[in-house]
């Protein structure tokens, strides 16, 4: 079973350690910075027990009645088994939970992965912001879902 909770301050090495994966990776004081935040939900994921290793992490952030998701991502060893899931799930009842009308989010164009998992979240593709990431330099796809009235 995988578990939801709030990040914390000690979650930060682990957290570190999936984004190095991730380009370009969050600072230590980027993310220690998120945990403070009190219009952050900062979530990790892992197995049915606060002393297990992190799947992953996500970081959704209020903006007025808006959200937006700042960065999900879980460890390499991780993935398909179900975690990016249960972290969108967590999102979305945080929305809702907080009454927010829509969550925005930016993708690059060529993570198929990624945009499958937002599309069956009923994420949809509002615009293309040309040349967006560099790192390569890439397209971004932002997307929206309407969370409020049932969204």
């Amino acid at each position: 079973m995988i578990i939801i909770e709030a990040a914390a301050e000690n979650d930060l090495p682990q957290v570190l350690e999936i984004e190095q994966a991730i380009s370009p990776p969050w600072t230590h004081g980027a993310l220690l910075g998120e945990v403070y935040r009190e219009d952050s939900f900062f979530a990790v994921a892992r197995h049915d027990s606060a002393a297990s290793p992190l799947l992953g992490f996500l970081i959704l952030r209020r903006m007025g009645d808006d959200g937006e998701l700042l960065q999900i991502a879980v460890d390499e060893t991780a993935r398909r088994g179900g975690v990016a899931d249960t972290l969108m799930g967590a999102a979305i009842g945080f929305s809702k939970d907080e009454a927010l009308r829509s969550v925005f989010l930016e993708v690059r164009r060529s993570n198929e992965a990624a945009i499958g998992l937002y599309k069956k979240h009923r994420f949809k593709t509002v615009r293309i912001r040309k040349d967006y990431y560099n790192s390569p330099v890439e397209d971004a796809v932002v997307m929206q879902r309407s969370v409020k009235n049932g969204g």
